[in-house]
């Protein structure tokens, strides 16, 4: 199952949402999909873009041109109103799950999902994805009491959050895959020019998490 052009179905809310309907687009032109946009207050206030190939695949030049792209979008359509530090990254080994054909894609692994809206009064599930069957998640739980059910459907459409739990075996298949960031020392983040915004500086950082 192909999911390059799949819509995301968690998505983010106010700010963040403003910064990702104003990227998504040209980082889609590039031949990237966006993951997940996240704002923290981490050094005044970081504006992560988490970003991908259609395989999965990341490397810091693939961020160095989502940076490059997006940067002079953001200073025209000027959505943060402080000075911010943009950082574009890889998902990670243990990525955000946020379009149908991830569950798919990473069958078989150990994700976290966390619902908006409860499924039968129980908002957070943990389990084996078993993929995807008539818009639900098919998540097997490992440790159930006797007499229930090990297989719970899971509508994509209720989760809040949902990510692969870093395992020894995720290790190993992401590495096989392509899909595990490169190994490296503590320089892993190289720095790109800072551009100036407005209302203070922007840094860039890029990075494969």
């Amino acid at each position: 199952m192909s999911n390059e052009h799949e819509k995301r179905l968690i998505v983010e809310s106010g700010v963040a949402a403003r910064v990702a309907a104003i990227i998504e687009p040209v980082i889609e032109d590039l031949g990237f999909r966006l993951v997940r946009i996240k704002i923290s207050s981490t050094n005044g206030c970081t504006v992560q873009i988490m970003a991908e190939r259609s395989d999965g695949t990341m490397s810091v030049d693939d961020c160095e041109t989502v940076s490059k792209a997006v940067s002079p979008i953001l200073d025209l359509e000027d959505p943060i109103s402080q000075a911010y530090y943009l950082e574009v990254s890889s998902p990670g080994i243990d990525r955000p799950l946020v379009r149908a054909g991830d569950f798919v894609r990473w069958s078989g692994h150990d994700a976290k999902i966390e619902m908006a809206v409860p499924l039968e009064g129980r908002k957070r599930f943990r389990g084996f994805i078993r993929g995807v069957e008539d818009e639900n998640a098919i998540v097997e739980l490992p440790d159930v009491k006797e007499g229930l059910e090990r297989i719970v459907r899971i509508p994509l459409s209720g989760i809040g959050e949902a990510r692969l739990v870093l395992t020894d075996e995720l290790v190993r298949e992401s590495l096989r895959r392509g899909t595990a960031p490169v190994a490296a020392d503590d320089d892993t983040e190289s720095e790109a020019e800072p551009a100036q915004k407005p209302r203070g500086p922007q840094n860039t950082k890029l990075k494969e998490e």
